[in-house]
């Protein structure tokens, strides 16, 4: 076939571009071989447009990361010439789409197509912000029309709200939780609600309700918190074949892809002195910052049996700073960073009720030598050697001297103000040593639970995740089924706080199995078209966030949103999330436009209600006199365990809420109130179940319902349009099921060393069921969700 008649472009320095110059180059030199190969004397097709291939084009082979269609309209050189490095130019956002038109973007129950045969999980909303936002899959429970128009996600995190307050005819101990009653969203309308709530009504066209995550077997109820700010990560390919089956015992850990070691200096795993007093150490004096702070300490500690006079001893630190090292002698790539790590682990008798005593104590140092390693005859006689956990026998004790007074003075002299302890659930030795010190390190911390707290991960459940190594398997000291080795149980500490230094932070955490939500929607998240993005995950169309909560922000797991908001009140919540919302007017660190998804909590109505647990008696002792609190365990709590473990004291919200108590506003006296936790605390026997309001807390919670409901109509109304609000309550009322908790653990303590009759708490298989019925009422939560 004759060659075509191809006229030459007139200026050769600029050769006009043809559609067949964007051939691929690999087919083009593939079929000039091949015609030179069939007729070397007659041109062929590629010969005649070989004049035309501009020699600065760039190359699309089968290799390059970009797309001739990537490429397409990006700007060119002064010469003409394209350039492959310059930056794809970004569309400009379309309008967005007005709501009477057919695309405007909506989250619609539609009961006929979804699938649902049981309530939502927190966990299902969590999907629907990650489908909405990043990657997450499809939601079955609502349908999702146009979510590529859905610019932003607002998420309110509201306990205290109950499905009582929006259905009256609801039974919180209905036992049929199979019906589609108890599962099925029920419909909003402004006369079925009472004045305070018809707000909700105009903002949203169902109440869903939503379950809590837990475990019906152990009566257990998980942190609804961390069920929505804790994604997890991807099943691997290996994971997916295997079906994440595995032997016995737990799975080894493995690095997620992408992983990076971080080594980390020892000191970095030091508890604060706020997380000591959180989990039960005695406060030592160095952890206060001032002598009124001590004299307080030292005065809380001597009623409760804790001072000196007790038999209770202080390691020589005389200032929380005496334990810094200077940088200039710091050796380059150390670990310990100057300090001393000795690795502790005691072992105990019980010589009373509840009471155990030191019978054992084995220090190891950094290098795994032992220290010391000694037994201890207690000063009561022991009523039970428990031998199948501490190893001790009557006849191992019988010539041993050594006193507790004998071991106290030789750690003082060995702890220095340098000295770091480690162990594993640490606060049961210094308590068993009767001492105080300012520097630990805990692997019960350190390796938190994979549910959260108060859950703590065995020591022997750590060494097979991590360590892969079996330990505490009977052989102690005297054969078989002696119990644990203080040794080995030390050294296992040491090496775990070994992996994590030169591992990192996140090692051993929900970071290393699963990820933060802020963290998946900014490493996922997907910008569409029509938003001015390019419709796949790129590190231009990064989302961003933002996390609004009560105290500081950059303590919980908020720490990892682009941008954290701490408050004191609900009302400065509302600011943040509008802020956060909007984005700063001078956009100096929120910038115009605001972020893309935003988390905040409400905790005025929780707060009201007595839900707080343990040490979170701030904004509710205000109410103390009227609502039942929380049953709580005895602790020390000191002002500055209370301002770090729950809300920190805002005069205004505490005043309000005493005023609207008939107690005058006069916040001196509403301190001077304030329920203190004595050490001796009463049994759970004695304290009554959760009562009903009377008419005077009940007009309290009315008017703190209102304002809450006035407070979400004003997030609402400030959110542009196009935006998607999601309310949830995280969890129904805790409080019956704290109490029988609480009993429950006293039934058991008791158990071990009481007679039948002796017992001050029984537990029968009635505790047991009313205990199943309260958790389940527990985790009855509600939740809401529309789009702007």
């Amino acid at each position: 076939m004759a060659s075509p008649d191809i006229s030459l472009p007139q200026n050769p320095e600029v050769p006009e571009v043809l559609p067949g110059a964007f051939i691929n180059k690999r087919k083009r030199d593939d079929q000039g071989e091949q015609d030179e190969e069939k007729d070397t004397s007659t041109p062929g097709m590629g010969q005649a447009l070989a004049p035309l291939r501009p020699t600065d084009l760039p190359e699309f082979n089968l290799t390059s990361q970009r797309s001739a269609s990537q490429d397409y309209g990006r700007p060119q050189s002064k010469s003409g010439n394209c350039t492959a490095s310059q930056e794809p130019v970004r569309k400009k956002a379309k309008k967005l789409p007005k709501p009477s038109s057919g695309n405007y973007p909506e989250i619609k129950c539609a009961m006929e197509q979804s699938r649902l045969n049981s309530a939502i999980k927190i966990s299902d909303l969590q999907n629907l912000v990650l489908y909405i936002l990043a990657d997450g899959t499809a939601p079955q429970f609502v349908s999702v029309r146009h979510r590529n128009q859905i610019r932003k996600v607002v998420v309110l995190m509201v306990p205290g709200i109950e499905r009582q307050m929006f259905d009256p005819k609801y039974d919180a101990t209905k036992k049929d939780y199979s019906s589609p009653d108890q599962y099925y969203p029920k419909e909003l309308k402004e006369e079925n609600l009472s004045p305070e709530l018809q707000a909700f009504a105009e903002m949203f066209d169902h109440m869903w309700p939503c379950k809590t995550p837990g475990d019906d077997k152990m009566s257990k109820m998980h942190s609804p918190l961390q069920a929505m700010l804790t994604a997890q990560m991807p099943k691997s390919r290996e994971d997916k074949r295997s079906g994440g089956k595995h032997g016995k015992g737990p799975s080894a850990a493995k690095e997620v892809e992408g992983w990076k070691n971080t080594r980390t200096r020892v000191a970095e795993f030091l508890l604060t002195p706020e997380e000591l007093l959180e989990n039960e150490y005695v406060g030592h004096p160095a952890m206060c910052s001032n002598e009124d702070e001590k004299k307080i300490l030292m005065e809380q500690r001597q009623l409760a049996g804790l001072s000196k006079d007790h038999g209770w001893v202080d390691t020589s630190v005389k200032a929380y700073s005496d334990g810094d090292v200077p940088e200039a002698s710091i050796e380059s790539g150390s670990l310990t960073a100057g300090r001393e790590i000795l690795a502790m682990d005691c072992e105990m008798c019980m010589t009373g009720e509840n009471e155990f005593s030191l019978t054992r104590i084995s220090i190891v140092s950094w290098d795994g030598s032992v220290l010391l390693d000694e037994l201890v005859v207690p000063d009561k006689p022991i009523i039970d050697y428990v031998t199948q956990y501490s190893g001790i026998t009557k006849e191992m004790l019988a010539s041993v001297t050594t006193s507790l007074a004998d071991i106290q003075q030789k750690l003082l002299q060995m702890i220095t103000s340098h000295t770091i302890l480690l162990g594993h659930s640490l606060n049961s030795d210094m308590t068993a040593l009767k001492m105080t010190h300012p520097f630990i390190i805990d692997t019960a911390i350190l390796y938190p639970h994979p549910r959260g707290p108060p859950l703590k991960s065995s020591l022997k459940w750590l060494a097979q995740k991590y360590l892969n190594k079996e330990i505490q398997k009977g052989h102690g000291e005297t054969g078989p089924g002696a119990g644990h080795n203080s040794i080995e149980d030390a050294k296992t500490c040491l090496d775990l706080l070994k992996q994590k230094c030169e591992k990192g932070k996140h090692w051993g955490t929900g970071a290393a199995t699963a990820e933060s939500i802020f963290k998946r929607i900014s490493r996922t998240g997907i910008k569409y078209k029509s938003q001015g993005g390019f419709a796949v995950a790129t590190p231009m169309d990064a989302r961003s966030s933002a996390a609004i909560d009560w105290g500081d922000i950059k303590k919980g797991p908020g720490s990892a949103a682009t941008f954290g908001i701490g408050c004191k009140n609900d009302e400065d919540v509302v600011k943040g999330v509008i802020r956060a919302v909007k984005g700063d007017p001078d956009g100096l660190e929120i910038s115009g436009g605001g972020v893309d998804f935003v988390w905040a909590r409400m905790r005025e109505l929780e707060a009201l209600k007595g839900w707080w647990n343990k040490n979170r008696v701030v904004i509710p002792t205000a109410a103390a006199s009227v609502i039942q609190p929380v049953a709580v365990e005895a602790v020390i709590v000191t002002e500055a365990s209370v301002a770090s473990s729950g809300p920190p004291v805002d005069d205004i919200a505490l005043a309000a809420f005493i005023k609207q108590q008939g107690a005058g506003g006069d916040l001196s006296n509403a301190k001077k109130q304030t329920p203190t936790v004595e050490a001796n605390t009463t049994h759970p026997k004695a304290l009554p179940p959760p009562q009903s309001p009377d008419s005077k807390s009940s007009a309290a919670l009315s008017a703190a319902t209102g304002a809450l409901s006035a407070r979400i109509a004003e997030i609402h109304a400030s959110l542009p349009p196009c935006t998607a609000l999601i309310v949830y309550s995280g969890n129904g009322d805790p409080r019956e099921m704290s109490r029988m908790n609480a009993m429950r653990q006293q039934f058991r303590r008791e158990y071990k060393v009481k007679k039948w009759d002796q017992l001050s708490v029984k537990w029968t298989d009635d505790e047991e069921q009313e205990l199943k019925r309260a958790t389940a009422a527990a985790r009855n939560g509600i939740a809401f969700m529309t789009v702007k």
